[in-house]
């Protein structure tokens, strides 16, 4: 393996993206997802004058909706990985091609899951749930009818975000979440202050924000002269080696990431047991905790599209490179916005017109999650983006299911029932599996078998 100062030499002069194209790579990502957290928090700050029930549905529910993005957004990553590796080694229609086939899939898909989730509401209430007060269940299964008709939507959108990135334009993706989510938080407002709607406030905007963007990306990946796009007329064909190249990232990655909600959701059941005051802090901690790691997830979508490209150009001096330079990255970000949360914490809270003892359990959450998350968070999520887009996505997901099964779940529920933690012996837990998976990724990315493997994996692939 060549010297670090000799690989520096070298990319000055062949590197796949310069200093700058990163900045402007990984700036929109971060607004990106900086203003979907945000809305995620106007719209948790504006279902609280429905009063703490009404927020304890609305963040019941949202567990389940983050769920199924988390399952689209694994088989767009599929996608995109697949694309990036083609545009590596300069072969744009096959990434078209993919991108195309990605589309397709992903739509079928989510319209069998939205009947899926409707014909399942009651299970989800009575069962997935655990026991709620009657009040919350009413607010949860108003807010259910509504949001999951966004299904397809969001689906779609988060393919054609998916591959902008893999061309490296994630200013469009910025841009279309920007007018998503201007909707979103205006119809709250409206909806809530000026109609007095209670869940259906938000509900509502949230469907509608989603619509619309799922047609902006579409629209836009009309244009031809995009390296990735949607052929004109638009005649599609399914290619079944293609959507299992797809398949093949995106299924594992996408297991990994459901049996991560879905062991969220399990452990919601352990939190609703401590009463409404646990449920509201938790829901409340969810939802600030998510600026606390949020750069080091944009640095992440970043790194799929960096390192895939790289691996497609067969240049693994570079994928290690940049997986390097985007950690410095994630670790200073991640450093400076938790500093600011954690001191700013006390005003935050007090928007949620929450109760004292609400208020405590939810700034002792913030606080010890942010500084952890300093530590070591971007080695247990930032880190394995470079596996799956190097294709190891099943060791990737192996570790992650096992970590968190054993570790967040197991200690999860000894902590908060068995050792008199309460709620926050969940979030204990949730520390614990941080640190257990990133100890095995860093051992993976150490070695040397990532590169072997998946440099025959994909050179079978792309033939």
């Amino acid at each position: 393996m060549k010297g670090l100062e000799t690989l520096k030499k070298d990319m000055k002069e062949n590197y796949i993206f310069s200093k700058k194209t990163l900045i402007y790579l990984i700036m929109p990502l971060i607004v990106e997802q900086l203003l979907a957290v945000a809305v995620g928090m106007a719209d948790t700050i504006m279902v609280a004058s429905v009063g703490e029930s009404g927020v304890s549905a609305v963040s019941l529910v949202d567990s389940v909706n983050i769920l199924l993005i988390n399952i689209f957004a694994a088989l767009a990553t599929g996608g995109a990985v697949v694309a990036g590796q083609y545009i590596g080694r300069n072969q744009n229609e096959k990434a078209s091609k993919a991108g195309e086939q990605l589309i397709v899939f992903v739509t079928l898909i989510s319209l069998v899951i939205m009947a899926i989730m409707y014909a399942g509401r009651s299970f989800i209430l009575n069962v997935v749930f655990g026991s709620i007060e009657p009040i919350v269940a009413e607010y949860a299964n108003t807010y259910m009818m509504i949001v999951f008709a966004s299904i397809p939507f969001i689906a779609v959108y988060n393919s054609g975000a998916a591959l902008f990135r893999a061309m490296g334009n994630s200013r469009i993706t910025m841009k279309t979440s920007l007018i998503m989510n201007t909707i979103n938080v205006v119809g709250n407002a409206i909806l809530i202050y000026g109609f007095r709607m209670g869940v259906e406030g938000v509900a509502i905007p949230t469907f509608l924000s989603r619509a619309v963007a799922a047609v902006i990306i579409v629209l836009l990946l009309r244009d031809e002269s995009l390296v990735i796009h949607i052929s004109k007329p638009f005649e599609y064909k399914f290619d079944s080696k293609m959507v299992k190249n797809i398949l093949q990232i995106g299924i594992p990655n996408g297991i990994e990431n459901s049996m991560f909600q879905l062991g969220k959701i399990l452990l919601l059941s352990v939190v609703s047991g401590f009463g409404t005051a646990a449920i509201t802090a938790n829901a409340v901690a969810n939802t600030v905790t998510a600026f606390q790691f949020l750069p080091g997830a944009a640095i992440g979508l970043g790194l799929v599209t960096v390192v895939s490209q790289c691996v497609g150009a067969g240049d693994y001096d570079q994928a290690r490179y940049y997986t390097k330079v985007l950690h410095k990255y994630a670790y200073m970000a991640l450093a400076m916005i938790n500093g600011i949360i954690i001191l700013s914490s006390p005003f935050i809270l007090k928007l949620y017109n929450l109760s004292p003892e609400t208020t405590a359990l939810a700034r002792k959450i913030i606080i010890f999650y942010g500084i952890n998350a300093c530590l070591v968070w971007p080695l247990g999520f930032t880190l394995p983006n470079t596996l799956r887009a190097a294709n190891d996505v099943r060791y990737a997901m192996i570790i992650s299911i096992g970590s968190m099964w054993i570790t967040r779940i197991g200690l999860g529920i000894l902590f908060a029932r068995y050792l008199g933690f309460g709620m926050f012996g969940v979030w204990i837990a949730m520390i614990c599996d941080w640190y257990v998976r990133a100890t095995f990724f860093i051992h993976r990315y150490r070695g040397h078998k990532w590169q072997e493997k998946t440099a025959m994996s994909m050179q079978k692939n792309m033939e």
